[in-house]
């Protein structure tokens, strides 16, 4: 290794002295990568449709070249994928995400957990199914439910939102207690 130029050495005086550690720029300003990344990262949770590099860069509030260096990057993670090459747009990547809470779920919960919140989110669907009549929210007229109801348009999305939130929760509870390793991502559920 070679000798740092004597300009930039410390005298046998300085040397001397112990460094002011106060003065020193804290760790947390100096390591402020994390902020950038989880900008970012929010970014890319909030995009609905294809966007480009730039647009990402305005949802996180910094520049474009961060932004292809951190889009790269969940790309190689696969939190995101690349619709087009030129101009590059990414989508968020709904079935990593997925993933992601299945993991949670399992290091945070037990079985005996995890099949408790199933009984309750199982029951609450048959609830809905009961309250509309169909056999899945997707199968319900909001307009038509809230004039034969008497209720406003508002009220029956908001319930046929939560039915799918409901239906969104079992598939992610079934699969968190699939005991399979390895693909249990990608396996799918009949809800």
């Amino acid at each position: 290794m070679d000798e740092p130029n004597s300009e930039l050495t410390a005298s046998a005086e300085e040397r001397a002295e112990s460094p002011e550690f106060d003065s020193l720029t804290p760790t947390a300003e100096v390591v402020h990568g994390d902020r950038t990344r989880d900008d970012f990262f929010d970014a890319v949770l909030g995009l609905d449709s294809p966007a480009t590099v730039g647009d990402v860069a305005e949802y996180a509030g910094h520049g474009v070249d961060a932004a292809r260096e951190y889009l790269e990057w969940f790309h190689r993670m696969g939190i995101v994928t690349r619709v087009t090459e030129s101009p590059a747009t990414y989508e968020r990547n709904q079935e990593y995400l997925n993933w992601r809470r299945v993991q949670r779920l399992r290091d945070r919960h037990t079985t005996d957990e995890l099949l408790d919140y199933l009984a309750a989110e199982t029951e609450r669907d048959e609830e809905y199914g009961e309250m509309f009549k169909v056999d899945s929210p997707n199968a319900v007229s909001i307009a038509a439910r809230a004039s034969e109801t008497g209720r406003s348009v508002e009220e029956v999305w908001e319930d046929v939102s939560a039915w799918k939130t409901t239906r969104r929760r079992i598939s992610l509870l079934e699969r968190a207690l699939t005991t399979d390793s390895g693909d249990s991502a990608t396996e799918r559920t009949a809800v």
